[in-house]
């Protein structure tokens, strides 16, 4: 009886309703439902940022692919080429010497990547974690060295050039970049966001300064590091004005000033420049899918872990 009194007296159990099938509810990144106008607002921001980013490369990409009797200059414009050809891409290195000038290109890239991720490192490692008389005023000197143009001091780096006999030599056009102040800031940053107490532990355990560096603080910098490397093989790579200036032998030209020679000789064949084009970006989209994993990795990744 006190059994059937107490079943009777107790609340009804809430009936669960069935979730609705097809419909999901989507949510922002605080956790709040996000309406249906919103979603489609976001998405339709993130495609028009898309089309303006990549646009410009796809189109230079379509008209590459087009055969000599296609119109490019047609009302409306047709994106996609109705005989697709890779003839325009072997006018190009019949044309000019394309695959030596990124050789020579790649050389300077290449090592404008090593110099200022081994410079930027140590010089960004001594700005944030070592401790010693003057270190405020160094940061201010890199500071105020991105504050300065280029077009400011190109002078000075040509006749400093000219002195050391570099002129005319891919030394030359590497050496004024092969550490950016800007890459130097970026590591000083990465190193300040690391926890001191890991590296005061192995302190305390005997660990040196070149020991502190190598084993904890730079493995827990790679996704910096591997920004340092993208702006730097970007840099390197796309610069057309310095190495303009210092070079003067056409086998010891890069990338850049040899594509210039399309558009002098062959102005009017908008294929040859777009087929050129597309050879000098796709080492850029080949090393950023192989860092992009790093590149999308926090500054503090595996600072503290276990």
């Amino acid at each position: 009886m006190a059994a059937s009194r107490t079943t009777a007296g107790a609340p009804a159990p809430t009936e669960q309703r069935p979730a609705r099938k097809g419909r999901t509810r989507v949510r922002d990144e605080n956790g709040r439902r996000m309406p249906l106008w919103e979603l489609i607002l976001r998405y339709a921001l993130l495609l028009g940022v898309l089309a303006l980013m990549i646009g410009p490369f796809l189109w230079q990409l379509s008209t590459s692919l087009k055969g000599p009797h296609e119109n490019i200059f047609s009302s409306p414009p047709s994106f996609l080429p109705s005989d697709p050809t890779l003839h325009n891409y072997t006018r190009v290195a019949d044309t000019i010497p394309v695959w030596d000038y990124a050789l020579n290109s790649l050389k300077v890239a290449a090592a404008n990547v090593f110099t200022n991720c081994v410079g930027a490192a140590l010089a960004g490692y001594a700005l944030a974690r070592l401790r010693y008389r003057g270190r405020k005023a160094a940061t201010l000197v890199f500071i105020l060295a991105m504050l300065v143009p280029v077009e400011g001091i190109i002078i000075a780096q040509f006749t400093t050039m000219r002195d050391l006999g570099l002129n005319n030599t891919l030394m030359g056009v590497l050496l004024p970049g092969c550490v950016s102040a800007l890459n130097v800031l970026l590591m000083r940053n990465a190193f300040l966001n690391l926890p001191y107490e890991v590296e005061e532990a192995a302190f305390v355990d005997g660990a040196n300064v070149w020991q502190r560096f190598f084993r904890i603080a730079l493995p827990a910098v790679k996704g910096t590091l591997a920004v340092v490397a993208i702006f730097a093989f970007m840099g390197a790579w796309d610069d057309f004005l310095w190495p303009l200036i210092v070079l003067s032998d056409p086998d010891k030209f890069t990338l850049t000033i040899g594509l210039n020679y399309l558009h002098g000789t062959f102005a009017n064949d908008e294929r040859l420049v777009a087929a050129g084009t597309v050879i000098a970006v796709l080492p850029l989209i080949v090393l950023f899918a192989c860092l992009q994993r790093y590149f999308f990795r926090g500054v503090g990744e595996g600072a503290v872990k276990g």
